[in-house]
């Protein structure tokens, strides 16, 4: 998927909602941790409810890997699952990976092809060599972390160099020429709105994944005013606001009344 049929998917849901299984164990409602595969069968329940909602799902990894192959094989159910349902749907492997040579190859293999995502979460920080090899996958996108949504995104991202950039601008400027804007995107976090206006004159055209709406308390508003382009250029990610609306038997119901909310809130904003 190339940026124009991201944009066609946002067109036609009239929506730039990502939605994040960080499907937590211990806040799945009690009638399913009796499931033979909890966390899948909470996430098919997600998706089920969020389905003509969503443009991208987001499983962050270290909930499934923590549950250890088991976990693995429900993750790759879940994947299966969001293809079956709709297979224009982005999946993003929230992974944050990072490494060089032919461990950054054997990545790109196990999440491009054997799990099969569209696109991955990675670390930059070690610099060209450790993307180049998911850049080689047509069709896939490398999501690099460049101002992160938590707290501790100003030991380093927010830093001054001697040029006077800050060191996120750099990340972007020096990598935005390893790939295209069919293939970069950047994470930046929905609290540090103010940097979104200079963060659209470094990468006018690339697509952004913006977490840190909801729970983390980020502004939708602000985030469409200032990072919204002509191709739309946005992925809105919503994780814990959305999965964990209800607690009960009806929480899937929950989940979409959450993302109906938001999607709406998008619709009226941009006037879709």
């Amino acid at each position: 998927m190339n940026a124009r049929e991201l944009y066609k998917e946002i067109l036609k849901k009239r929506s730039c909602l990502c939605i994040g299984l960080d499907t937590d164990p211990r806040r799945i409602p009690l009638h399913l941790q009796r499931d033979a595969e909890p966390l899948f069968a909470f996430n098919r329940a997600i998706i089920d409810a969020t389905i003509d909602l969503a443009v991208a799902y987001k499983p962050n990894l270290a909930f499934y890997e923590a549950q250890g192959p088991e976990g693995l094989k429900q993750l790759e159910k879940t994947v299966d699952y969001i293809r079956s349902q709709d297979p224009n749907v982005l999946i993003i492997a929230d992974a944050k990976r990072g490494d060089i040579g032919n461990t950054a190859e054997l990545y790109a293999r196990a999440f491009f092809i054997h799990y099969d995502f569209d696109a991955i979460t990675l670390s930059p920080y070690m610099g060209k060599d450790s993307v180049a090899p998911f850049l080689q996958f047509e069709g896939k996108w490398a999501i690099l972390l460049a101002l992160t949504s938590n707290a501790g995104a100003g030991d380093f991202q927010l830093r001054s160099l001697e040029s006077g950039e800050l060191l996120y601008e750099r990340v972007m400027l020096e990598s935005s020429g390893w790939g295209t804007t069919d293939n970069l995107m950047y994470v930046v976090g929905a609290t540090k709105p103010a940097h979104l206006k200079r963060i659209r004159e470094i990468l006018p055209s690339h697509f952004l994944l913006i977490p840190g709406i909801g729970a983390q308390g980020g502004s939708l508003d602000e985030v469409l005013e200032h990072g919204w382009n002509p191709l739309g250029g946005l992925l809105i990610n919503n994780s814990r606001g959305i999965i964990y609306a209800g607690e009960g038997r009806d929480f899937d119901e929950k989940a979409r009344q959450a993302a109906l909310q938001m999607v709406e809130s998008f619709r009226i904003r941009q006037g879709f």
